[in-house]
């Protein structure tokens, strides 16, 4: 990143520091952002220490379902300026020449995945930790029109990411084996 462009560290550190109810407002926005904006991965939901007098694994439960709702907002949002890129010929002959050719990146693996398996297949690749869902969410709202099953699907491969981190970070075998 270059020097000017400004960092979200204190949106981190505020995920990571939120407690109580609050706190779920706190992981809404940051997944909201996360899905069309920042950069940055959205397991850190996770490491919030809400205390809303839950058991463990009903935290993390409402946790996961929150951070899902908060993307999947963001990434009809995302869909939205991509229906609108779409349209816009200027800007698909921007992406073509720019430094970083997004639309050959666009006929990468992510969208492959997503053409070939539909929706289920946007909801598989945001189901890989720590790769920056950004990319696949606007990747694929430029190939697709379904607002309701975008949402769907982001929300599927939102919640289905946390529970492959939680999985294979062995939080997973404390936590899952209480359900």
């Amino acid at each position: 990143m270059p020097e000017w462009w400004p960092t979200f560290d204190w949106l981190q550190r505020l995920v990571e520091t939120a407690t109580g109810w609050t706190g779920l407002g706190i992981i809404f926005v940051y997944s909201f952002l996360i899905a069309f904006a920042l950069p940055g991965v959205s397991e850190i939901v996770l490491l919030a220490p809400l205390d809303l007098g839950l058991p463990q694994w009903a935290k993390l439960t409402v946790i996961m379902i929150v951070s899902g709702l908060g993307k999947a907002a963001g990434s009809v949002f995302a869909f939205h300026i991509g229906q609108e890129a779409k349209e816009s010929g200027p800007v698909i002959r921007w992406l073509r020449n720019s430094r970083f050719d997004v639309i050959e990146w666009s006929e990468s693996a992510t969208v492959e995945l997503a053409r070939r398996y539909g929706y289920a297949g946007l909801a598989i690749a945001l189901c890989v930790p720590f790769f920056p869902d950004t990319l696949s969410i606007y990747a694929f709202a430029v190939l697709e029109r379904d607002y309701v099953r975008f949402a769907a699907a982001t929300f599927v491969g939102s919640v289905g990411r946390l529970l492959v981190t939680l999985a294979l970070f062995g939080v997973g075998s404390l936590t899952l084996g209480l359900f």
